[in-house]
């Protein structure tokens, strides 16, 4: 179970999901290289050892980003779990690679380094809810 992050070429007059226009298509994104460069700049230690499934494990937080094989590429995916640390790492990546992202836990469905932390706690709890259920597991 992870908190997902959906990168894309969202408009940059959104200000929420329900903003963006109806009609909006994803575009091209950057290309799996420079994305695995971005990664690497903001954590030298991540495991490109497969490009498809790349991982970020730093303090207290790992992270799983499942680039496609399409090209072009229009999105890519962060799957979270731990701390709140794996947020700046998020929003550094964002911000490298001139992009914006998904966060269906957040109040606008846009990610938001400012208001992230309030996501993910809602998705510990939901997560702690559903781990409670019979038969639930990770």
């Amino acid at each position: 179970m992870s908190w997902d992050i959906f990168v894309m070429d969202i408009p940059l007059s959104a200000t929420s999901a329900d903003t963006v226009p109806s009609d909006w298509v994803p575009g091209p994104i950057p290309m799996r290289e420079e994305i695995l460069r971005a990664i690497i700049e903001v954590d030298p230690t991540a495991d490109l050892s497969d490009p498809s499934w790349v991982r970020v494990n730093g303090a207290g937080f790992s992270v799983e980003v499942n680039i496609g094989k399409e090209c072009p590429l229009t999105n890519f995916t962060c799957h979270v779990r731990g701390g709140d640390y794996s947020i700046g790492f998020i929003a550094d990546l964002l911000a490298r690679l001139k992009l914006r992202a998904f966060d269906p836990g957040s109040a606008t469905g846009i990610f938001d380094p400012a208001t992230a932390s309030e996501s993910l706690a809602r998705w510990r709890e939901y997560r702690a809810q559903m781990l409670k259920l019979p038969g639930a597991g990770e």
